[in-house]
Protein backbone atom coordinates (compact mmCIF):
# COMPACT_ATOMS: atom_id res chain seq x y z
CA UNK A 1 0.00 0.00 0.00
CA UNK A 2 2.07 2.97 1.21
CA UNK A 3 5.53 1.50 1.78
CA UNK A 4 5.21 -1.86 0.09
CA UNK A 5 5.95 -4.86 2.32
CA UNK A 6 5.92 -2.89 5.56
CA UNK A 7 2.15 -2.38 5.48
CA UNK A 8 1.61 -6.12 5.69
CA UNK A 9 3.47 -6.34 9.01
CA UNK A 10 2.49 -5.07 12.49
CA UNK A 11 4.82 -2.07 11.95
CA UNK A 12 2.45 -0.49 9.43
CA UNK A 13 2.21 3.20 10.32
CA UNK A 14 -1.33 3.61 9.05
CA UNK A 15 -2.77 0.91 11.28
CA UNK A 16 -0.83 1.93 14.42
CA UNK A 17 -1.83 5.60 14.34
CA UNK A 18 -5.27 7.08 14.53
CA UNK A 19 -4.43 9.92 12.13
CA UNK A 20 -3.07 9.55 8.58
CA UNK A 21 0.58 10.38 7.93
CA UNK A 22 1.49 14.01 7.35
CA UNK A 23 1.07 17.28 9.18
CA UNK A 24 -1.96 17.35 11.47
CA UNK A 25 -4.54 20.10 11.12
CA UNK A 26 -6.58 21.74 13.83
CA UNK A 27 -9.86 20.03 14.70
CA UNK A 28 -12.89 21.68 13.24
CA UNK A 29 -15.40 23.26 15.51
CA UNK A 30 -18.94 21.97 15.69
CA UNK A 31 -21.18 23.66 13.13
CA UNK A 32 -23.70 26.00 14.75
CA UNK A 33 -27.44 25.84 14.15
CA UNK A 34 -27.18 28.94 12.00
CA UNK A 35 -24.43 27.27 9.95
CA UNK A 36 -26.61 24.19 9.38
CA UNK A 37 -29.51 26.41 8.29
CA UNK A 38 -27.29 28.35 5.90
CA UNK A 39 -25.91 25.11 4.43
CA UNK A 40 -29.44 23.78 3.76
CA UNK A 41 -30.52 27.04 2.14
CA UNK A 42 -27.43 27.07 -0.07
CA UNK A 43 -28.02 23.44 -1.02
CA UNK A 44 -31.58 24.27 -2.14
CA UNK A 45 -30.35 27.31 -4.07
CA UNK A 46 -27.69 25.34 -5.89
CA UNK A 47 -30.07 22.48 -6.72
CA UNK A 48 -32.53 24.83 -8.40
CA UNK A 49 -29.86 27.17 -9.80
CA UNK A 50 -31.20 30.35 -8.19
CA UNK A 51 -29.42 33.45 -7.03
CA UNK A 52 -29.95 34.69 -3.48
CA UNK A 53 -32.40 37.43 -4.44
CA UNK A 54 -34.50 35.05 -6.54
CA UNK A 55 -34.57 32.47 -3.76
CA UNK A 56 -35.49 35.05 -1.10
CA UNK A 57 -38.29 36.39 -3.30
CA UNK A 58 -39.62 32.85 -3.82
CA UNK A 59 -39.52 32.23 -0.07
CA UNK A 60 -41.42 35.45 0.66
CA UNK A 61 -44.08 34.45 -1.85
CA UNK A 62 -44.34 30.99 -0.24
CA UNK A 63 -44.76 32.67 3.15
CA UNK A 64 -47.65 34.83 1.89
CA UNK A 65 -49.59 31.91 0.44
CA UNK A 66 -52.06 30.03 2.65
CA UNK A 67 -50.95 26.62 3.87
CA UNK A 68 -47.59 25.26 4.94
CA UNK A 69 -44.68 27.47 3.98
CA UNK A 70 -42.38 24.52 3.30
CA UNK A 71 -44.81 22.85 0.90
CA UNK A 72 -45.51 26.19 -0.79
CA UNK A 73 -41.78 26.78 -1.27
CA UNK A 74 -41.28 23.37 -2.85
CA UNK A 75 -44.34 23.87 -5.04
CA UNK A 76 -43.07 27.24 -6.27
CA UNK A 77 -39.64 25.80 -7.01
CA UNK A 78 -41.02 22.73 -8.80
CA UNK A 79 -43.48 24.68 -10.98
CA UNK A 80 -40.78 26.83 -12.54
CA UNK A 81 -40.55 26.34 -16.31
CA UNK A 82 -37.00 24.96 -16.21
CA UNK A 83 -37.89 22.49 -13.43
CA UNK A 84 -40.88 21.18 -15.35
CA UNK A 85 -38.78 20.76 -18.50
CA UNK A 86 -36.38 18.64 -16.45
CA UNK A 87 -39.22 16.63 -14.85
CA UNK A 88 -40.78 15.93 -18.26
CA UNK A 89 -37.49 14.41 -19.41
CA UNK A 90 -36.72 16.98 -22.09
CA UNK A 91 -33.32 17.62 -20.47
CA UNK A 92 -30.76 15.64 -18.47
CA UNK A 93 -29.85 18.40 -15.99
CA UNK A 94 -31.25 21.68 -14.71
CA UNK A 95 -28.56 23.63 -16.53
CA UNK A 96 -29.47 21.93 -19.79
CA UNK A 97 -33.19 22.53 -19.16
CA UNK A 98 -32.48 26.19 -18.48
CA UNK A 99 -30.47 26.46 -21.71
CA UNK A 100 -33.22 24.83 -23.78
CA UNK A 101 -35.71 27.31 -22.36
CA UNK A 102 -33.43 30.36 -22.78
CA UNK A 103 -32.73 29.49 -26.42
CA UNK A 104 -36.46 29.57 -27.13
CA UNK A 105 -36.89 25.97 -28.25
CA UNK A 106 -40.11 25.45 -26.26
CA UNK A 107 -43.62 26.83 -26.29
CA UNK A 108 -46.15 27.18 -23.47
CA UNK A 109 -49.78 26.97 -24.60
CA UNK A 110 -48.65 27.49 -28.21
CA UNK A 111 -46.64 30.67 -27.53
CA UNK A 112 -42.87 30.87 -27.51
CA UNK A 113 -41.47 31.16 -23.99
CA UNK A 114 -37.85 31.75 -23.02
CA UNK A 115 -37.97 32.66 -19.32
CA UNK A 116 -36.80 29.79 -17.07
CA UNK A 117 -38.33 31.30 -13.92
CA UNK A 118 -41.83 31.48 -15.41
CA UNK A 119 -44.42 29.75 -13.21
CA UNK A 120 -46.65 27.21 -14.91
CA UNK A 121 -50.15 26.37 -13.74
CA UNK A 122 -52.40 23.34 -14.02
CA UNK A 123 -53.56 22.88 -17.61
CA UNK A 124 -50.50 24.44 -19.29
CA UNK A 125 -49.02 22.52 -22.21
CA UNK A 126 -45.36 22.50 -23.16
CA UNK A 127 -44.31 21.73 -26.71
CA UNK A 128 -41.42 22.18 -29.11
CA UNK A 129 -41.26 24.91 -31.74
CA UNK A 130 -41.38 23.69 -35.35
CA UNK A 131 -37.94 25.09 -36.10
CA UNK A 132 -36.44 23.37 -33.07
CA UNK A 133 -37.78 19.97 -34.16
CA UNK A 134 -35.12 19.95 -36.89
CA UNK A 135 -32.23 20.15 -34.42
CA UNK A 136 -29.91 17.25 -33.62
CA UNK A 137 -30.84 17.46 -29.94
CA UNK A 138 -34.52 16.94 -30.71
CA UNK A 139 -33.71 13.90 -32.87
CA UNK A 140 -31.73 12.39 -29.97
CA UNK A 141 -34.55 13.26 -27.55
CA UNK A 142 -37.08 11.34 -29.65
CA UNK A 143 -34.96 8.21 -29.12
CA UNK A 144 -34.28 8.67 -25.39
CA UNK A 145 -37.65 10.01 -24.18
CA UNK A 146 -39.25 6.56 -24.29
CA UNK A 147 -37.08 5.31 -21.42
CA UNK A 148 -37.69 8.34 -19.17
CA UNK A 149 -40.50 8.67 -16.64
CA UNK A 150 -42.25 11.71 -15.22
CA UNK A 151 -44.10 12.43 -11.95
CA UNK A 152 -47.84 11.85 -11.59
CA UNK A 153 -48.72 15.54 -11.73
CA UNK A 154 -47.27 15.81 -15.25
CA UNK A 155 -48.23 13.93 -18.41
CA UNK A 156 -45.88 13.32 -21.32
CA UNK A 157 -46.96 12.61 -24.87
CA UNK A 158 -43.97 10.58 -26.05
CA UNK A 159 -45.19 10.49 -29.66
CA UNK A 160 -45.42 14.27 -30.14
CA UNK A 161 -42.73 15.06 -27.52
CA UNK A 162 -44.93 17.40 -25.55
CA UNK A 163 -46.04 17.66 -21.95
CA UNK A 164 -48.90 18.93 -19.86
CA UNK A 165 -49.22 20.06 -16.25
CA UNK A 166 -52.18 18.03 -14.97
CA UNK A 167 -52.24 19.52 -11.48
CA UNK A 168 -49.95 21.37 -9.11
CA UNK A 169 -47.65 19.13 -7.07
CA UNK A 170 -48.66 18.30 -3.50
CA UNK A 171 -46.71 17.16 -0.43
CA UNK A 172 -46.36 13.50 -1.44
CA UNK A 173 -45.06 14.48 -4.91
CA UNK A 174 -41.91 16.04 -3.47
CA UNK A 175 -38.73 14.19 -2.64
CA UNK A 176 -36.38 17.03 -1.77
CA UNK A 177 -32.75 16.42 -0.92
CA UNK A 178 -32.86 19.27 1.58
CA UNK A 179 -34.89 20.05 4.70
CA UNK A 180 -37.31 22.89 3.99
CA UNK A 181 -38.13 23.36 7.70
CA UNK A 182 -34.50 24.37 8.32
CA UNK A 183 -34.74 26.92 5.51
CA UNK A 184 -37.90 28.34 7.11
CA UNK A 185 -36.01 28.66 10.39
CA UNK A 186 -33.17 30.44 8.57
CA UNK A 187 -35.47 33.12 7.13
CA UNK A 188 -37.52 33.43 10.34
CA UNK A 189 -34.81 35.13 12.36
Amino acid sequence: MLKGERCFTPKCGVERRSAPPGQQVQRRRKVSDRGIQLREKQKARYIYGLLERQFRKTFREAERRPGKTGENLLQLLETRFDSIVLQLGFADSRAQARQIVRHGHLTVNGKRANIPSMRLNAGDTIGWREGSKKSEYFKELVETIKSKSSPDWLSVDKENISGRVISLPTGEDFQPTFDESVIIAYYSR
